[in-house]
């Protein structure tokens, strides 16, 4: 595979400068756990140590390692001169020359900007850092097993034609699958948020240790846990009055059901009727428009472009101007 691996010349780990040029093969040797390379336009970075300080959390950035990350490093980082001094001391070194800029069998597509909101709204108490760290997994690496926790079922559910047919080979009996069409509705729609993103929330929180201040030059703020507490606190002293706490508290559930509901049908449908698989090492354009139900899509929003935007679109104020 071309020169890949010889070292033009040595230099310090972290130093930022150049070492060598690589193949897509040395890149795809470093894709463990606690060793991790992934490519930007054409340059080769060693994150084995940055991923437990990366602001969109440690998940995010590996499901690239081994691969061409450059299209979801942009979508990701609007403000790229801001990003690139945490870069260069990354550097390894290049892609040699006779290898091609995407790796695997990528299409060669012209990169789009994903459009992510980085919500702070705490008018339902659910948390930018949360879900920025759930739904970034998701545009990411959309409808891949282990990468993207929207289609992560906790043995609940199997999805795809890939899922069942593994359960079935290693025998996998959690649930009566066979009956999951049936149980679907007691389950999905009434306790997604009541009950599962609460929980993942408290998760989150804990294990991300989202309840200090840590500002590493990057302008994190980490006070999940002050701002969640906060949303209860304002909830409850305006309602108690009215409903008395038990009032409040059953108020509180039965419109969280109802909004579950809506959110189950609207989005998380769009999704899980298309095909679900291990990763495939698809181009992003091909990932992000092909990971929609047209039906949901046109039944709901009327036109699946809509969505499909939702993934693709640069950001709205880039697109009106």
């Amino acid at each position: 595979m071309g020169g890949g691996g010889q070292q033009t010349e040595h230099a310090e780990p972290g130093s930022g400068k150049a070492a060598g040029v690589y193949t897509w093969e040395d890149v795809q040797k470093h894709r463990s756990r606690n060793d991790q390379w992934l490519v930007v336009n054409r340059k080769v970075y060693n994150i084995s140590q940055w991923v437990k300080r990366h602001p969109g959390g440690i998940r995010i950035i590996s499901h690239y390692a081994g691969e061409d990350a450059t299209e979801a490093f942009t979508a990701f980082h609007p403000d790229l001169k801001h990003v690139q001094k945490f870069l260069k001391p990354l550097l390894v070194g290049d892609l040699a020359a006779t290898e091609p800029s995407q790796d695997g069998g990528k299409n060669k597509e012209p990169t789009v900007r994903v459009y992510v909101l980085l919500h702070r709204d705490l008018i339902l108490g659910l948390l930018a850092n949360w879900w920025n760290h759930r739904h970034f997994q998701h545009h990411a690496k959309p409808n891949i097993f282990k990468k993207d926790p929207d289609v992560n079922m906790l043995d609940v559910f199997v999805l795809g034609n890939t899922q069942p047919v593994e359960y079935g080979i290693k025998k996998i009996k959690h649930m009566p699958y066979n009956h999951q069409h049936k149980y679907f509705f007691l389950v999905g729609p009434p306790l997604l948020i009541p009950i599962y993103f609460h929980m993942q929330i408290m998760k989150t929180m804990i294990t991300r240790r989202d309840w200090w201040i840590s500002d590493l030059d990057l302008n994190l703020h980490k006070i999940d846990l002050a701002w969640s507490f906060s949303y209860y606190f304002r909830y409850f002293f305006c309602y108690t009055p009215l409903y008395g706490f038990l009032g409040s508290l059953a108020l509180m559930t039965f419109v969280r059901f109802l909004e579950s509901h809506w959110f189950v049908w609207v989005t998380q449908m769009n999704h899980l009727p298309m095909e679900i698989q291990y990763e495939t090492n698809q181009d992003w354009l091909t990932m992000q428009v092909t990971c929609e139900s047209s039906f949901i899509g046109n039944f709901f929003f009327r036109d699946q472009w809509l969505h499909a935007l939702h993934h693709c679109i640069p950001r709205p104020r880039e697109v009106c101007r």
